[in-house]
């Protein structure tokens, strides 16, 4: 975990400002399946063998798409083609955190190095797991794309987090951005 103190303007201005594809305004009429999988550790899988070129995946990273029936898809203007992810796209290898307190702002960078402020446009949120009771914390990073928050990651995240009145309980959690996220009861 890095820390620094600079404000949430300045942190967005330092942030990649990379052009992605619109893949949101392509509708193309071919769709099929390929058999393409992202693993929970946000590996990328073609026919079964990991894509070992890290160029490769973020080049594909751009152009995936989460639809509003539930389902993954790498797109081009030509062609929508559904592949399977395991629990998250992405997973959040890295965290900076600027300030303190209220005025905190965390920064993660993902396993294909796209950078994000967590805040309201990028949330964090924790899921339970039904069967185990763990939690699973993500982060969105676009339309609809979350990264899961890796677990060294999410202990400096706990580390950081501090109790807030809830609904009936005080909640632990962490601010970014002038909001506050939450991570579990206190």
């Amino acid at each position: 975990m890095n820390r620094t103190n600079l404000e949430p303007d300045a942190i967005a201005a330092r942030l990649p400002k990379g052009e992605r594809p619109p893949v949101h305004t392509w509708n193309p009429t071919y769709t099929a399946d390929i058999d393409m999988r992202i693993g929970r550790d946000g590996t990328w899988y073609y026919q079964g063998s990991a894509i070992g070129r890290p160029a490769m995946v973020r080049l594909f990273s751009t152009i995936l798409r989460h639809d509003a029936d539930g389902r993954f898809y790498l797109v081009t203007p030509a062609e929508k083609l559904g592949i399977v992810v395991d629990d998250a796209p992405f997973v959040a290898v890295e965290m900076t955190v600027h300030g303190r307190g209220e005025a905190q702002v965390l920064t993660f960078r993902t396993n294909v190095d796209e950078e994000i402020m967590a805040g309201p446009e990028h949330p964090i949120r924790v899921a339970i797991d039904a069967d185990s009771g763990e939690p699973a914390p993500y982060v969105l990073i676009r339309d609809r794309l979350e990264a899961l928050i890796a677990r060294p990651v999410y202990y400096d995240l706990a580390d950081l987090a501090v109790e807030q009145p809830g609904d009936g309980a005080d909640e632990l959690g962490v601010w970014s951005a002038g909001r506050f996220f939450p991570l579990g009861r206190a």
